[in-house]
């Protein structure tokens, strides 16, 4: 059968990336070993732990306080229910992270954005 020009590319292009495929895998394990090599170095040099752990005991508490009234979810429908308790993930994680947490506290906490607390993010509970 007659062979169109863009269908020999095609195949052509098809054989050389399959010709090619063991030296990409040979590439890719290279690099995973040359990263966990990396990764032992640093955790040789650093035995005070991870740099999370060093970071959180560096931090220093803020007399700032940030108050969420979650009152108001009955007026919301469930989309913004759902963006609301991302936000209030996003907030609890980020002030987690920071150099000087505020004081975080969610009101009125129950309703629709309990009950999607507890389908979605059973860990809720266990926040400080």
């Amino acid at each position: 059968e007659p062979m169109s020009k863009r269908q020999r590319k095609k195949l052509l292009k098809q054989k050389l990336w399959e010709e090619q495929k063991d030296l990409r895998r040979q590439k890719r394990k290279e690099k995973r070993q040359k990263r966990k090599l990396e990764r032992q170095s640093r955790s040789d040099t650093s035995n005070e732990g991870s740099d999370r752990k060093r970071m959180r005991r560096e931090v220093v508490p803020s007399t700032l306080r940030l108050v969420v009234d979650c009152s108001f979810d009955d007026l919301m429908v469930l989309k913004d229910v759902k963006k609301l308790h991302k936000q209030i993930q996003r907030c609890y994680a980020e002030n987690r992270k920071a150099f000087h947490p505020v004081q975080f506290y969610l009101t009125s906490h129950g309703g629709q954005l309990k009950s999607n607390m507890n389908e979605n993010d059973k860990g809720w509970v266990n926040w400080k």
